[in-house]
């Protein structure tokens, strides 16, 4: 058997586990991060919502309930941690853009506006006035975006459609890296009679390399341009899961991809080991702390039975919001169901409550009473627990 021993290890490789692994990586700590696949955040719009209830998103963490996982994290904290993920982002090829302190609204494939705080850069113009003119690029047979929907909301709109000769975002986005494919694109985006205003076109600049494509296209047009977010899957999300990924490893993590956890080693109050399932020889991953950051139920760190709610890595307690029948509203379109408060409760030092375990943190959305649909704080409460779990982790392994 494989083993391997580490400062701290992250159970659960989407925006708050990466973040944690980030943070602790930040302060000379050897990090694992185990994960099953892909995690949400890759079908994500890949913008920051902090709290969408408030024009100050942060201003407004107080006036939320105190079991919710922002009032514990507190005010200042969440701040610090929205400034390490703009840090973080900054020397990438996806830079974001916005001020913590401030929503903004960006466009939407349906045409409705999604208020959020930090957006990529590609993003930056997104938030489109009535009275402003708007040109919507599409291309011939894409799938998961409907220009249509965009032009009849915005009477001061148009738009053209270039044939990439392929259909999906993800596709159309890969022929963005050719540079000849970008110069005919440009080409006849210099060639259409558009009207002075903004340039919209769905979110397919770019894999790898989003940052340079954005300039090369905006120099050229001398014009604002923005990306609107597709349906998952989103390229904005999967850049911004592969961006802290590699961040990460050039950090010197390690990473342990598409493996499940076959057992849990402890020794009294302390876990010592997770062995990983492997078609050869298993591999046995020692740690002084670990951070459970695997999401609630989409993520499958949760799972709900018929009459209770299991946490599927080490069996801790879950708090459960009344009985099933009264889990969801009878409009399931509407937010505040009651299944939306189901999940870890922690302790000021982020640590399970009643877990037999000293060593463990939890963070993202596998905390009880996030409610993150009714609050919009998505990505925002995984960056800023991630973040305040990794420190007090630090404080416990110094």
């Amino acid at each position: 058997m494989n083993r391997v021993t580490y400062d701290a290890v992250i159970i659960g490789g989407g925006m708050s586990g990466l973040m944690a692994a980030l943070a602790l990586a930040g302060k000379g700590k050897s990090v694992a991060v185990v994960s099953k696949g892909d995690p949400v955040c890759c079908l994500s719009t890949g913008c920051i919502d902090v709290l969408i209830h408030e024009n100050n998103p942060l201003a407004g963490i107080v006036s939320l309930p105190e079991n919710h996982p922002y009032r514990l994290v507190g005010e200042e904290t969440v701040s610090a941690s929205l400034e390490m993920f703009i840090k973080i982002m900054r020397g990438t090829q996806s830079p974001y853009c916005g001020d913590t302190g401030t929503n903004r609204a960006i466009l939407t494939p349906m045409g409705t506006k999604k208020i959020t705080c930090l957006v990529p850069r590609t993003m930056e113009f997104a938030d489109c006035h009535s009275d402003e003119y708007i040109h919507i690029i599409s291309f011939n047979n894409i799938k998961d975006f409907y220009p249509g929907y965009i032009t009849s909301s915005y009477q001061n709109s148009g738009r053209s459609i270039f044939n990439a000769e392929v259909t999906s975002t993800a596709a159309i986005a890969e022929r963005f890296e050719e540079e000849e494919f970008r110069r005919e694109f440009i080409a006849w985006l210099k060639d259409r009679d558009i009207p002075d205003g903004k340039i919209a076109l769905p979110a397919v600049l770019g894999t790898r390399t989003t940052g340079s494509i954005y300039d090369e296209i905006s120099h050229e047009l001398a014009k604002p341009i923005f990306e609107i977010p597709t349906l998952p899957p989103s390229m904005p999300g999967l850049r911004l899961f592969r961006t802290l990924k590699n961040t990460f490893l050039n950090m010197g993590g390690s990473i342990y991809w598409g493996r499940d956890i076959s057992s849990v080693e402890k020794l009294g109050t302390q876990l010592e080991a997770l062995t990983l399932s492997n078609k050869g020889r298993a591999t046995r991953i020692q740690g002084k702390a670990f951070i459970l950051a695997t999401g609630s139920f989409v993520s499958g760190g949760l799972y709900a039975a018929m009459d209770s709610i299991e946490e599927r890595v080490f069996g801790l307690p879950i708090h459960m919001p009344e009985e099933r029948k009264h889990w969801f509203k009878e409009n399931f379109f509407t937010t505040g169901h009651a299944i939306e408060k189901a999940g870890i409760q922690v302790d000021s030092s982020f640590r399970p409550v009643d877990a037999p375990y000293e060593n463990l943190f939890a963070c993202g959305s596998i905390l009880a009473f996030s409610e993150v649909m009714k609050y919009g704080c998505g990505h925002g409460m995984a960056i800023a627990t991630g973040f305040a779990a990794a420190q007090k982790c630090e404080e416990y392994i110094q």
